[in-house]
Formats: structure tokens, sequence, C-alpha cells
């Protein structure tokens, strides 16, 4: 054992991945240590998340626990995909540009991006980019539209732009997949349930996060009472198990999921996120030199700012460098993100610009 603790980590502005989790969940976590339980998810703990998240996600609906957001995304598309089928996503989004090629190696498909204006695809923009009439087998067939929410650019679809996308999907015969690893953030920037954003709008399998939204770790793969979704999830847990998702002590995923839907943690948390960016962005907008680039609509802001202020400011605080060669930085708050933080930010950056 070292002689004295090391320095307590500074909240940062790197990753929601980057914080702590919620005293709460933490909390339910000792809760469920003492004694034995049965594995695998044949206890209580994980018997309650599963009914929580059924009364989330509506009726007929499935949830199954696993360990994070990659896998999530994986196992929950290759329950639902051949190998010679695609899923459908914008350029931007985690299944292509960031899961390492997880969902080819592991399903067998392809991932066909599409440009997604501000991190959103529209109905307009698939149509453009995947014109019908394609060449029989010679081609691989689109089977699964995948739409992010909070997108990387956070960005948000409300309720009835997930609806309109759907709708698209299911005229060309596509399931709809969504990655919900800011799902949460999601539904109270849109002001409404997380089924209203997502199951209730017509998606079909979902990766619901709480990794980023407070929890130690965990996502839910969430199959909606869809006939798509019923025929996806029969197979899952064979699934989940050769994907390497299946937690033997489980009941400490299920402790967690039941902190954070049990009284409305996930909502509380998510709504402190956001406000945090919004705080953050404002005072981002008073300063010289730097623009908001997009709206912000979740927890994630997005600007640009001079090389020599991001050098100085990455010494004192973290956050992202997204584009180099267009000198745009990513700035994510989490849900223990304080309004002091956010100021000492601020004022740094505006002393840089006037020194």
């Amino acid at each position: 054992m070292p002689d004295f603790p090391p320095p307590r980590p500074r909240r940062g502005f790197s990753s929601d991945n980057a914080s702590g989790a919620h005293p709460e969940v933490l909390a339910a976590v000792a809760a469920a240590n003492p004694g034995h339980a049965p594995a695998y998810g044949a206890d209580a703990w994980t018997a309650r998340a599963g009914e929580l998240l059924a009364a989330e996600f509506g009726a007929g609906s499935q949830a199954f626990l696993v360990f994070n957001g990659t896998g999530a995304n994986v196992s929950g598309l290759a329950a639902a995909l051949r190998p010679y089928q695609a899923v459908v996503c914008s350029a931007d989004a985690h299944l292509h540009t960031d899961e390492c090629g997880a969902p080819a190696r592991f399903t067998g498909s392809t991932v066909l991006p599409v440009p997604a204006e501000g991190g959103l695809l529209t109905p307009e923009g698939l149509e453009a980019a995947l014109p019908r009439g394609r060449r029989g087998e010679h081609q691989v067939v689109p089977a699964i539209l995948s739409l992010t929410n909070a997108s990387e650019l956070g960005t948000v679809y409300r309720p009835e732009q997930v609806a309109g996308l759907a709708a698209w999907a299911r005229e060309r015969g596509l399931l709809v997949h969504m990655d919900g690893a800011r799902l949460a953030n999601a539904a109270v920037s849109a002001g409404c349930s997380l089924a209203e954003v997502s199951t209730a709008a017509g998606v079909d399998i979902l990766s619901f996060g709480g990794t980023k939204n407070g929890l130690l770790l965990g996502e839910a793969v969430v199959f909606a009472g869809t006939a798509a979704g019923v025929a996806a999830a029969r197979h899952y847990r064979h699934t989940r198990k050769q994907s390497t998702q299946l937690a033997s002590k489980m009941r400490f995923l299920g402790a967690q999921f039941t902190a954070l839907l049990g009284d409305g943690l996930w909502r509380r948390n998510a709504l402190a996120a956001n406000a945090a960016a919004s705080h953050l962005a404002a005072g981002l907008r008073t300063v010289p030199g730097v623009e908001v680039v997009h709206p912000v609509q979740a927890n994630t802001v997005f600007a640009t700012m001079p090389p020599a202020m991001t050098a100085r400011l990455a010494d004192e605080f973290s956050f992202h460098l997204w584009d180099a060669s267009a000198g745009i930085v990513r700035l994510v708050c989490s849900f223990d993100t304080d309004t002091t933080d956010i100021d000492s930010l601020i004022t740094t950056a505006r002393t840089l610009m006037t020194a």
C-alpha cells in the first residue's frame, strides 16, 4: 500500500465516462454486496431492474443487462442481423467511428455510413444516399437503421423525428436500432419519457446507457414489444453469452439500474448534465475568439477556439480536441459538473484571450 493516497482527480470536460459514480448508485451496490445471491441474473436485483426497464420502455419490452456500450450495440445488432446484411447509420455514429470494427467482426455485417447534418439523419438524406434498386445478391442488403440519441454532436432527435425515420425504415423493410448511450440526456432535452423518444416512436432495439449517467458501469439492451423486437430477443441470451457480455455477478449491475430507475435518478442526473452544458455554452459565447458550432441540446458542447488558447487551456482543464484542422474542441458535462468548474474554465479562457 502507498504511504499516502493518490491526488484526487479534478473534474474535467473530457467525457462523461470520466466522471465518478453517483453516491446513490454506490450505496445500492454496497447494499447488494452482503451474502450470496444466484449468479448470471437469477437474482432479485436483476429481476427488479428488469421490471423497472419494462415500465420505462413499454408493454412487451424485454431488457438485458450488459457491461458496456460497444457490447450493447454489437450484441443487440447481432440478434437481428445476417452476415450479408448491413446497418445504416450516420457518418458520425459511434458504430462507424469508435467501435474498432466490432460490428463487422462480431456480426459479419457491413456498416453503411450516411452524411448527417448536425449529426441527425433525415428521411430525405437517407433516400438520397441509399437509392432503391440495388443490384440483388451483388450488394449487401440494408436491414437496420441505427440512430444515435443524443447524437455524437450533442444534438437530439425529438419523438416526431424518430417516428418519421422509423416510418421511412418500415416502408423499406428495415428494423430500427438506437444507440442510446446518452438517451437520458436526449429524453430530458426533448421533455419526454425514455420510451417516447425511442420504443414508443418505432425503435425495435435499443442500447440504453447507464455508464455516462452515473453508473460505475453497465448498459441495457432493450427489445421493444414490436414483432421485430420480440423476434430479435428470442435468442438474445445466447447472443449475449457469445458476445462476452454476460455478467456472473449480475446483481451488481441490477442494483445499479434499480438505483438509476427506481426514484428518477436517471432524470435528475441528465438534467444536471444538460444544465451544466447550457451554462458552459453561454459562458463560452462571451469569450472573444470562441464560437459554439453546434446546437447545445444535451450535455456536450462543441466550439472553435484559437490553437494557442486550446493548448494553454489544456494545461489546466481536460477536454477533447475533436477536429484539429478546424480548431474544434469538445467539452462534455457530467451529472456532477459544478458551476465552479465551468466558471473557472470560462475565466481562464477569457484571461488567455485578453492577456
